[in-house]
């Protein structure tokens, strides 16, 4: 088994961004995500890697795009205020069709809110953060480990699929520190990419890197053919956990930080003889729909713990399909819930106080 390490999440996210081969970073400091930066700035240029602090988030989104082009992995990393200003970079991305890793370590909102962690941004990542028809994928982790492998994760999904790839990440998860099993050095980005813009040496076609098209017709053509794409990474991309979902009746849904909390409060629940259990997504777009609607004829009711006022709470209600009702356990503007916060809506909900 590998050694593990003590490491902030922040550094966790940047070490296994660089074992993934990522060489280029761009990005610009904001509470509290600045230690990816700080740690990319230390390392980038030991490995011969290129670190860059832009002069703002527009210009790292859109060096991200520049290096992208190129067909070499590069990634940004922001807080929510700062991701907002990427939005336009990352629709860019998206429609040229070219792959991007971003972390976005939340902070409470809206506006420049405060520095404490937050779960606020999860509408702007999984519908599409900018403008126009597109997804890019979003994953959620629930520990510095996750914060490791789900980096790799993501680069290399971004890769595979041409898109852009968001960690969402909050305050909470890029300070805490724990031991972590760094992955191993892997490099699999290839240098042959007959998409990418590197010059063609007489032998082939120009590529042009492009999001403009001018005809409605191909530009209805090429969004098509995208959400092709989303549709096969909805079938074997989406990923979830289930915790004592065997005999449960109440079902929480919950992700990142606070399904950590949650956690908690289920094994308290449980030792009152509540049956309770808990889907966490681990990626939020493809949301995990089908365990959801399958929990639905099972369960008796769902109960969502997020820090925002109830966003991924309309997702459950879609995937759920109304069968069940769902509840809401929730703290904002940089606030987090307690587990027993969280147990106090488990007892309600046992008590049959969702009807």
């Amino acid at each position: 088994m590998k050694e593990k390490v003590l490491m902030k999440g922040n550094e966790a996210i940047a070490e296994a961004a660089i074992l993934a081969g990522c060489r280029h970073y761009f990005g610009y400091p904001i509470t509290p995500q600045t230690e990816v930066a700080a740690y990319m700035a230390k390392k980038m240029p030991k490995i011969g890697g290129t670190f860059l602090q832009a002069e703002s988030e527009i210009a790292a989104i859109n060096m991200v795009y520049g290096v992208a082009s190129t067909g070499k992995p590069a990634m940004t990393s922001s807080s929510s205020p700062g991701i907002a200003l990427k939005c336009e970079g990352i629709s860019y991305l998206a429609g040229a069709d070219l792959p991007a890793f971003i972390v976005n370590v939340q902070r409470g909102g809206p506006g420049l809110g405060g520095i404490q962690p937050s779960q606020s941004d999860y509408f702007l990542a999984t519908r599409g953060p900018g403008h126009g028809d597109f997804h890019v994928l979003v994953f959620a982790p629930a520990s510095v480990q996750e914060m490791a492998d789900l980096t790799g994760r993501a680069l290399h999904l971004a890769w595979r699929y041409r898109m852009p790839a968001m960690l969402l990440a909050d305050g909470t998860m890029g300070q805490m520190m724990e031991p972590v099993a760094l992955p191993d050095e892997c490099q699999a980005f290839g240098s042959d990419n007959p998409w990418a813009a590197t010059g063609t040496e007489c032998r082939r076609p120009h590529n042009i890197i492009n999001s403009l098209e001018l005809a409605p017709e191909k530009l209805e053509q090429s969004n098509f053919a995208r959400f092709e794409r989303y549709a096969e990474i909805e079938k074997t991309e989406t990923a979830w956990e289930e915790y004592r979902m065997e005999d449960a009746e109440i079902c929480i849904v919950s992700y990142g930080i606070t399904a950590r909390i949650s956690r908690n409060a289920i094994v308290e629940a449980r030792k009152e003889g509540i049956k309770v259990g808990m889907i966490r997504p681990i990626t939020l777009w493809p949301f995990p729909k089908a365990p959801l609607l399958a929990a639905a004829e099972k369960v008796d009711s769902f109960l969502c713990v997020e820090m925002n006022m109830g966003q991924m709470k309309e997702d459950v209600e879609l995937a759920v399909r109304c069968r069940k009702p769902v509840d809401l356990c929730c703290r904002v503007g940089g606030m987090i819930p307690t587990p027993d916060e969280v147990l106090a809506h488990i007892r309600k909900l046992a008590e049959g106080g969702n009807k």
